[in-house]
């Protein structure tokens, strides 16, 4: 095509959301995509034998496992956080009216080979079995100076000064022991390692802050899960800019893309080319471009029983800390169910996930599938990490990092907004993203 678009981009999975911005802020955007699927890696897999077709597994899926069409099995394994940047951006977007979520019913953490459900309030704090009497006492009063703190309220600081103090010596303040330490880090503040113990503590305050406006949000747990998969997350966005003018192509493959004078100008398809002034896409299309920043494993368990020692939950989150199995990544579990149409009546869906540090990254996970026997099937990938090595501001090509292990959408969000500063010069603003679409559409933006 002749036409030229703002903005081109190749093989759309939450890069969808981008897409869906950029609409709606009246750019012109073209999607093109060589799978025959929505949502690429974040795609979610139905019937079920395609998902043993993608896994190369032979035979097809026994009768016990139900109709394939029961079957909606999410390659990435994630949750939203119900007051995180994603919920954020599909309320503002109003993608949510093509959505429906269920609240994730539990949130636990593994300690000494056991799971706990992660407490994240006072009262919980006091009645948790996670900790021994006087660890609860500390703990309380930790997470009550945490509720209370305003770095514009000097009353509330307690001498700390959120910018310089560091989360290590908060945590000494407090006197909470290496188990406290623990999960508040990895099951709170969800840090997927340590290095965040000497970095200013104001960065892990915000992170518990938000976990707990998100759990205070439904009660269960602070996690959200759409009815039908996460497959539903980029078809809603690319629904959103079609709405708003853009346009999804499947089945694309992608031949080249055209630079002209070191810029991006187009890509080509089929021996047309669609001509752009502005680029994105994921690393698989320009390994030139990227470095491999390491690699994640992946397991996808098909179980006929929920997770023991969860209450029976037909879905929550387990998280095992990185000092508990001896690593220096955690390892995380998401299970959802027939409760989410997303497996057949009976069945449960488990997905467990770690950065790989050895040559055995199945010896590594072993912790998490072992919290899941019996186990019905398993589905393994091992999959590189890759970033981009320069920002895209000369070239125009704006890439995208591949998804981590953790197992919410917030490092993701976080890639989106950076990619969305490095595209416009600014910063994402989610007010001004609102005031935007209303002042431009009016009424039909509700």
């Amino acid at each position: 095509s002749n036409a030229e678009h703002c903005c081109l981009i190749l093989q759309a999975g939450l890069e969808c959301i981008l897409s869906g911005i950029m609409s709606v802020k009246g750019k012109k955007v073209l999607h093109m995509d060589r799978n025959n699927f929505y949502g690429a890696e974040s795609a979610s897999i139905t019937p079920l034998d395609e998902l043993y077709k993608r896994f190369s597994l032979p035979g097809k899926p026994p009768e016990s496992m139900g109709k394939g069409r029961d079957w909606n099995v999410d390659l990435i394994p994630k949750f939203l956080m119900s007051n995180g940047q994603l919920a954020r951006m599909l309320l503002i977007t109003s993608v949510t009216r093509y959505l429906d979520f269920k609240v994730v019913m539990g949130s636990f953490v593994y300690k000494n080979g056991n799971i706990y459900k992660v407490p994240s309030t006072e009262t919980e704090a006091l009645a948790t079995k996670l900790l021994g009497l006087f660890e609860k006492r500390r703990f309380k009063k930790f997470l009550g100076f945490v509720a209370n703190i305003d770095v514009n309220d000097p009353k509330t600081l307690d001498g700390v000064d959120p910018q310089k103090t560091t989360m290590r010596e908060l945590y000494s303040k407090f006197s909470l022991g290496p188990d406290v330490v623990d999960f508040t880090g990895h099951a709170l503040a969800l840090y997927g390692t340590d290095d965040y113990i000497d970095r200013p503590c104001i960065e892990t305050i915000n992170r518990i802050k938000l976990y707990s406006e998100s759990l205070a949000r439904y009660g269960q747990s602070p996690y959200l899960y759409p009815m039908y998969g996460l497959g539903e997350l980029p078809q809603g966005f690319a629904r959103l800019s079609a709405i708003y003018g853009g346009t999804y192509m499947l089945n694309k493959p992608i031949e080249e893309i055209i630079m002209e004078d070191g810029k991006v100008v187009g890509v080509k398809s089929d021996g047309e080319i669609a001509r752009c002034k502005q680029l994105i896409c994921d690393p698989s299309y320009v390994p030139e471009r990227v470095t491999k920043v390491g690699q994640v494993i992946r397991v996808i368990c098909i179980l006929s029983h929920p997770i023991a020692n969860t209450n029976n939950s037909n879905s929550c989150q387990i998280i095992i800390p990185q000092n508990q199995v001896n690593r220096k990544h955690d390892i995380y579990v998401c299970m959802i169910s027939f409760a989410h149409n997303v497996a057949a009546e009976g069945k449960y869906i488990a997905i467990a996930s770690t950065s790989v540090e050895t040559n055995d990254p199945e010896q590594e996970i072993k912790p998490a599938l072992d919290l899941l026997m019996p186990i019905d099937q398993k589905f393994v990938s091992i999959a590189d990490q890759y970033e981009p090595t320069d920002p895209g501001t000369e070239n125009q090509i704006f890439i995208s990092r591949s998804y981590d292990a953790t197992t919410h959408f917030e490092s993701t969000c976080d890639d989106i907004k950076n990619i969305y500063n490095r595209m416009t010069g600014t910063e994402f603003n989610f007010a001004e993203m609102e005031r935007h679409k209303k002042d431009t559409f009016g009424d039909a933006a509700e």
